[in-house]
């Protein structure tokens, strides 16, 4: 899902499993308010299973419930990220003045001399 015409805050995060979830939010109180939940989510589901005595969290449980309580989309991709000499690329979107976008990012830190191109998706 493309980032709403509104957005002017996004970021994304890529769980373990390779699920990834993105916040769109049109203000910084917006974006504050969709942190602080997601934190509040992520202590309670990791607290809750501790209590339980439970060894892995249930499949797309969490995130699930997430989705729900902000209104918001899981996105995934089809294929397995591209490798670059910096370690596994990072999958991006976006929305730019041009439009959306999207592509897998290099691992190099921002500024980085040697940084590699970034293999954009059409």
């Amino acid at each position: 899902m493309a980032a709403p015409e509104s957005t002017k805050f996004q970021i994304n995060y890529k769980l373990g499993d390779g699920t990834l979830v993105n916040i769109y939010a049109t203000s910084q109180a917006e974006l504050e308010a969709s942190l602080t939940s997601i934190a509040d989510l992520s202590t309670l589901v990791t607290s809750t299973g501790t209590a339980l005595g439970a060894t892995a969290q249930p499949s797309g449980g969490a995130v699930a419930y997430a989705k729900k309580a902000l209104g918001g989309t899981a996105v995934t991709t089809d294929t397995a990220a591209p490798d670059c000499k910096h370690g596994s690329m990072a999958f991006r979107s976006g929305v730019g003045q041009k439009g959306p976008w999207k592509g897998w990012m290099c691992a190099a830190p921002k500024g980085a001399v040697d940084k590699c191109e970034t293999v954009w998706i059409r």
